[in-house]
């Protein structure tokens, strides 16, 4: 049930010593934004004008904004001045898009961070490469100036049997699709490395670590300053490639294509929720059961 402006007025009239706790001043500024009282980019009261109307401490007050800003309806909340409405979602900003698509934007808005962290699970470092080529466009240009640049990428170990790529017939001796993957796997994080390796010479702080994990991954899954997560699924279709030794049919994935899922903290509890528990599990992986990678 809403609770609006009046009933939690007359609570605290009522009884005397009730007042309003941060949830119900929450959803009276909530029905507010929703009844256009409160528009995307007007600033709410200050923090002593909404203590003084509910008849509450700033802390109650401070309180029920940090609920309104997990739920997207507010931004610029700890800055100082009073917080705006948020604007509304972009139509279609929340529909899953090919990672090829989806993932350099994002990768762009991270970068605008003074301290960029970029943690990365996946089968290879293809999508990375040209997500990346934006937002290091940004800062050669100097329209980007993070300070510090922090990348982890999990990939998988070149001593597992991988659960695909795989030859339809099954591995042998001399498995063709997985030196295929492997060259794939080292070389593109070789040029990962140096791309972003470069931007030291523009006084950046730059640190790049690889680790091999023990297992396939069944998804690829991108951190991004500890405030976004992106999944996508690794679908798994048959497919032949032609090489100079012959075809390779094999069953792969096509990872650029998968579609890609975000979660923002400042989405609301849910997607929070995501995102910090997606964040202890990368974590867990690189200190626990992972191992130094070397590209070679």
């Amino acid at each position: 049930m809403v609770v609006t402006q009046e009933s939690v007025a007359e609570n605290v009239v009522v009884n005397g010593s009730r007042r309003a706790s941060p949830q119900e001043i929450a959803d009276v500024l909530r029905e507010r934004i929703r009844a256009g009282d409160l528009k995307a980019g007007d600033r709410l009261p200050t923090q002593a004008e909404l203590a003084d109307e509910f008849g509450v401490e700033r802390g109650t007050v401070r309180q029920a904004l940090r609920i309104l800003q997990e739920d997207g309806l507010l931004t610029n909340v700890s800055k100082g001045s009073p917080p705006r409405i948020a604007q509304p979602p972009e139509p279609g900003r929340d529909e899953p898009q090919p990672t090829m698509v989806a993932l350099a934007p994002r990768l762009t808005a991270a970068f605008a961070a003074p301290h960029v962290r970029i943690d990365a699970a996946c089968l290879t470092a293809e999508s990375l490469i040209p997500a990346l080529a934006e937002p290091l466009r940004l800062i050669y240009g100097g329209r980007l100036r993070p300070q510090k640049i922090d990348v982890r990428i999990l990939l998988p170990s070149r001593d597992i049997s991988l659960a695909f790529p795989v030859p339809v017939e099954g591995s042998g001796e001399d498995d063709a699709v997985h030196g295929r993957w492997l060259a794939m796997r080292n070389a593109q994080g070789h040029v990962l490395r140096h791309n972003l390796q470069t931007l030291r010479s523009h006084g950046i702080d730059v640190s790049i670590t690889f680790r091999a994990l023990p297992f396939t991954p069944p998804v690829k899954l991108y951190l991004l300053n500890e405030q976004e997560a992106l999944i996508a699924y690794y679908m798994v279709t048959r497919r032949e490639e032609p090489t100079d030794t012959g075809i390779l049919d094999m069953y792969d994935v096509l990872g650029t294509e998968s579609l890609l899922f975000s979660f923002e903290k400042a989405a609301g509890q849910r997607d929070a929720a995501f995102v910090e528990e997606s964040q202890k599990w990368f974590d867990a992986l690189w200190e626990t059961i992972t191992t130094d990678l070397t590209l070679s």
